[in-house]
């Protein structure tokens, strides 16, 4: 939050427009960026407060107001926030306007009325593919504009040539970090055939060594977020071992200490191919493991799934890296290069889900998404051209 306000300030002075050349004599152009209005903001449980702040920042620098409907699951998260940003406004006095922010508590159906109603020119959602796929026909039948930022099913490309002590700590914070319920957790691990053994029997002494628990008291791995996660997570596990996968953790933990928190043992989960189960994603710390032996297979499956949110390889293969990050490489909207697809620095663009055309947030130029373009052209001359040649009484 408080690395977009930073960036939000800075570019509150960098809505730039350009100034184009006329074809007409005596004659300017240029295009203004104008504010849209009233910005709706559908956020997810997983992080009810980022998202938020991404898309706050830059509405308001862009002259917007704010509507936002927060997760049934996190309500209090949203009412702090407003409170911070009430806080905020005070200071301003009567210059701050009146109902700048509005939080919006209520169940889907609150959604919806968001959704639909054509005084709300902009709805950005932060949700699952499901949630983006009923949110984005429902604000297109309205000629409304949509930012989504859904699901990842992220992949990492490991190399031979990889730094395998920097690849394995990369995997370890990508796929258990927040009990793998982000966006950006690393869940398919596509590794060459060369080093797998070596890289699996890594990874699971790391899993053994993890510290589940309370984060608030330094673990790593927290608890998921309700009962009906846990049991979505426990059936994929199921469902893995008997097409004949090798399942590794999973296993319910601290069970005794918080019999009402859901807290697990992330899971390794090695396949022989990428079948239906690991092209759909699920909300919980599972890493598939694929092999590959050249890296145009490797490209192949890290693309062969309909999300699209972030990817990365690990490798010190130049060739392989720019290929990776190039037109013919990875779908994604994020591409790393040794480093894990988990988060992203705000001065970039977050987002670009390429199976809902999606959007992005945060940083770059995705202020323009907030805002509408003008087209100006200025005579400045003392005749009107399309009047030439014609006699007025």
């Amino acid at each position: 939050m408080i690395d977009i306000c930073d960036l939000a300030v800075g570019q509150s002075r960098q809505l730039y427009g350009l100034t184009i050349a006329s074809e007409r004599p005596g004659h300017h152009m240029r295009e203004s960026w104008h504010p849209l209005g009233p910005i709706g903001l559908i956020t997810a449980f997983n992080f009810p407060v980022a998202p938020w702040a991404w898309n706050a920042a830059l509405a308001l620098v862009c002259g917007n107001s704010l509507l936002w409907k927060p997760s049934e699951k996190t309500p209090l998260c949203a009412l702090a926030c407003q409170a911070l940003l009430e806080r905020a406004m005070a200071d301003f006095g009567d210059d701050a306007p009146a109902d700048l922010s509005q939080v919006i508590i209520g169940e889907r159906e609150a959604g919806e009325v968001l959704t639909d109603d054509p005084r709300v020119p902009l709805i950005s959602a932060t949700g699952s593919t499901r949630m983006g796929r009923e949110v984005a026909p429902r604000v297109a039948a309205r000629f409304g504009r949509s930012i989504l930022e859904l699901g990842g099913n992220n992949a990492m490309i490991l190399a031979p040539s990889a730094d395998l002590d920097m690849a394995v700590r990369g995997i370890l914070f990508s796929a258990v970090g927040t009990a793998g319920q982000r966006c950006t957790t690393l869940r398919r691990l596509i590794v060459h055939e060369s080093v797998r053994d070596e890289v699996v029997e890594r990874i699971k002494k790391a899993y053994a060594n993890v510290t589940i628990g309370d984060p608030m008291q330094g673990n790593l791995v927290g608890p998921l977020i309700d009962a009906q996660a846990f049991d979505q997570m426990q059936s994929v596990l199921e469902k893995a071992r008997q097409q004949g996968a090798k399942v590794f953790g999973g296993e319910r933990q601290l069970a005794e200490t918080y019999p009402h928190g859901y807290y697990v043992s992330p899971a390794i989960v090695e396949v022989a191919e990428q079948d239906e189960l690991v092209r759909h994603e699920t909300f919980a710390p599972i890493l598939y493991v694929l092999s590959y032996r050249d890296f145009d297979q490797a490209l192949a499956l890290n693309n062969d799934v309909p999300q699209g949110l972030s990817s990365c390889i690990f490798t010190t293969d130049v060739r392989e890296a720019e290929a990776f990050v190039s037109d013919q490489g990875s779908d994604c909207g994020i591409a790393n290069v040794n480093i894990g697809p988990s988060g992203a620095e705000i001065g970039g663009a977050f987002g670009g889900e390429k199976e809902t055309g999606g959007g992005r947030e945060s940083g770059s130029d995705v202020w323009k998404s907030y805002m509408r373009r003008q087209t100006n052209t200025v005579n400045y001359s003392r005749e009107l051209p399309l009047a030439q040649g014609i006699k007025f009484d």
